[in-house]
């Protein structure tokens, strides 16, 4: 792992800075007097004290879906394993790097060949460049999780158990630092009992983790879906562009993480049984019941993310399709309605594009480029009332358009680009699909990549709803930033559609066919990357 100096410095020196403060308070003025810790029983509390069920439930659901979605946005991250501040993902401009591979200048390098191996003991599935299987797990645990999230935070407001966490008065924040003193300087205080009351600085990480932690994991999130981003040009300047909203979330992940542990420590040193009995068994005493059924809880979740590793090299399919039943019709009502229409102006054109995908190796399409393509002829055919084929000089004659966009790839990098080429509206038009036609396929020259055995040789393709092909950004492309598009972006002709991940964008388009339903091509999944590496066919997130 590598991380540029300012940005540690930046990430480490608040925290030394206070470290550093309470040492010199504990060496010049002692210890500081800690606040009154009465002594409290059910007779004598003056506010809500226990953990009911529904608190005790929310708490364990929320760890068991945490651990799904760490691991699952860990095995995510490692398929581009770079994070920057800036939205164009140059090369050598990353804050953090967890590769040792610096990309090379001597040789073609993809972000596919970037991607790197990651243990399944720790991702989930495991291994490279699974970031399909990864996604669906990620997706389906945050569904839940936010669910969970929800009902935890409905039933904490409507009761009084909102006084616990949220803050009533300022004066919990010298009484937290005085915790932390206490803390940091290993002169560890006499702690309240965790029945009745939190002392401050639980009180105020707990405040931290539910209000601020969670929110900002959820908002992040969206800010790197290509629907909403191109659709509401303002929400990836909250964060500043996507590259910092997925730099937040992995932070807010990292957070989750210190805070689970340092948690956990805590509930071992100040008296393991009596606060796993406050928190499993919802009782005040120090019987071993809690540890008893916490243990078992503990195994269930080892046991769960055991089964999800098994379901998804055993059953990927299977897995794909309940996410696709799950989350595509959440996803598809929030996010169907996000028509792109954000474009960028010329000096944000990014300067450099990952590449990705592998050139073409037909025979045919070498034939085509050592013509410079002059005698390229993209078939249409399929259920239209007019198929033709046209050059593409007979492109141009139909019409040019241009826009400058931004590319969100499923691994993770973006970059801003200025496309020229035919709106497919313009082609739709031309070729009057038939009232039965449903969606579009395209098809490349070029073989797709996939680590499964037994997809050698295959052409790469995929498919997009009319609805989404009719869409004014979306462009059959044959120009890259004001020149002809070159062999690794897709010449002679690739598809830029905004509203989607990159994989949905066909480079070294063949032919283009009108069909009724996407389960007639290839496996039936609606592409390439769904049917042989269980992308979802949902690619606007």
């Amino acid at each position: 792992m590598r991380i540029q100096r300012n940005t540690l410095l930046a990430f480490v020196s608040p925290f030394v800075a206070l470290v550093v403060a309470a040492y010199v308070q504990w060496a010049i003025f002692g210890l500081p007097a800690l606040p009154p810790n009465p002594i409290v029983s059910p007779e004598t509390a003056d506010g809500p004290f226990g953990f009911p069920a529904w608190l005790r439930i929310t708490h364990y659901v929320n760890f068991l879906f945490l651990t799904l979605l760490v691991r699952s946005g860990l095995q995510i991250l490692m398929d581009h394993p770079r994070l920057y501040w800036n939205v164009h993902c140059t090369p050598g401009t990353e804050w953090a790097r967890f590769t040792p591979v610096e990309v090379p200048k001597d040789r073609i390098w993809t972000a596919k060949d970037d991607s790197r191996h990651l243990s399944p003991w720790i991702g989930l599935p495991g291994y490279r460049h699974t970031i399909g299987m990864a996604r669906h797990w990620h997706f389906l645990s945050v569904m839940f999780w936010v669910s969970n999230g929800a009902v935890f935070a409905v039933l904490l407001l409507a009761t009084d158990q909102w006084k616990r966490l949220v803050p009533t008065s300022w004066q919990i924040v010298p009484d937290a630092w005085t915790y932390f003193v206490h803390y940091v300087t290993i002169r560890l205080p006499p702690e309240p009992n965790g029945f009745y009351h939190y002392n401050p600085l639980q009180q105020l990480s707990y405040f931290g983790v539910v209000f601020i932690l969670a929110p900002m994991a959820i908002l992040s999130g969206p800010s790197m879906s290509p629907a909403l981003t191109n659709r509401f040009r303002w929400y990836p300047k909250l964060p500043g562009n996507r590259q910092i909203g997925r730099s937040l979330h992995f932070l807010v992940m990292c957070a989750f993480v210190i805070f689970v542990v340092a948690h956990v420590t805590m509930v071992v040193i100040t008296g393991f049984a009596r606060n796993m009995n406050h928190i499993v068994a919802g009782t005040d005493d120090s019987h071993l019941t809690g540890v008893y059924l916490g243990m078992v809880g503990v195994g269930v979740i080892v046991a769960v993310n055991a089964l999800a590793n098994w379901l998804a090299w055993r059953r990927p399919r299977l897995v794909q399709h309940v996410a696709k039943a799950i989350v595509t019709p959440v996803m598809s009502f929030l996010l169907d309605r996000a028509a792109p229409q954000a474009e960028f102006r010329r000096e944000d054109i990014s300067p450099f594009l990952w590449a990705n995908g592998k050139v073409p190796v037909c025979e045919e399409w070498k034939r085509l480029a050592a013509n410079n393509f002059k005698d390229y002829r993209l078939k249409v055919l399929g259920l239209v009332e007019n198929p033709v084929e046209l050059s593409l000089d007979d492109l141009r004659a139909l019409g040019t358009s241009t826009q400058i966009t931004l590319h969100h790839c499923i691994q993770g990098w973006s970059g801003i680009a200025g496309w020229g080429g035919l709106r497919m509206a313009e082609l739709i038009r031309l070729v009057r699909p038939s009232p039965n036609a449903k969606a579009v396929v395209f098809h490349s020259f070029g073989e797709g990549v996939a680590l499964h055995a037994g997809v050698e040789g295959v052409r790469y393709y995929d498919s997009l709803s009319i609805k989404n092909a009719l869409n004014a950004y979306t462009m059959l492309a044959y120009e890259m930033n004001d020149q002809p598009l070159d062999h690794l972006h897709g010449a002679p002709l690739r598809l830029r559609v905004e509203n989607q991940l990159g994989f949905k964008m066909v480079k070294w388009i063949q032919a283009i066919e009108f069909v009724e339903d996407v389960r007639s091509i290839g496996k039936g999944e609606g592409g390439f990357a769904e049917d042989h590496e269980y992308f979802s066919a949902l690619a606007s997130i």
